[in-house]
């Protein structure tokens, strides 16, 4: 079930990539597309702007990501790196600064997601937790501690 707009034309690629603001972008490669598509609306409660079989646009926190399923990068020098990767995104956290981590975190155990630390204040003045998607990306959804 790829969460597809049907026949409602969105944008031609090129068109979206003149879209994209400036700052820094994201794009993940995954195996499961579906499922990191689930993830990202369900658990962090994305918005899916366009999805397909090989990539999606989502939207967070005002700002936009992307997804690439695996084969949309056969040619891509990418593919030989993440090839065979038991893991996706060791040692990266992907921060969501403005999403609450206490809700972000009930919708992941709820969903039976992996809650590698739950919601804690830290000393950096931010609550936040994390999570680790189908793909094993980590999200860390924060917020700013009030008082």
């Amino acid at each position: 079930m790829v969460l597809e707009r049907g026949n409602e034309p969105w944008m031609t690629a090129p068109d979206f990539g003149r879209s994209l603001p400036r700052g820094v972008g994201v794009n993940l490669l995954v195996r499961d597309l579906e499922a990191e598509i689930l993830f990202c609306r369900d658990c962090l409660g994305a918005m899916i702007l366009h999805s397909d079989k090989d990539f999606a646009a989502i939207e967070l926190c005002g700002s936009v990501f992307m997804l690439h399923a695996d084969q949309s990068y056969a040619n891509h020098p990418l593919s030989g790196i993440v090839a065979g990767s038991e893991t996706r995104g060791a040692g990266v956290e992907i921060r969501v600064y403005g999403l609450d981590p206490d809700k972000t975190e009930a919708r992941a155990v709820a969903r039976g997601d992996h809650v590698l630390a739950g919601s804690v204040d830290k000393p950096h003045g931010l609550r936040e937790c994390f999570i680790v998607d189908p793909e094993g990306y980590v999200w860390v959804p924060g917020a700013q501690i009030r008082g």
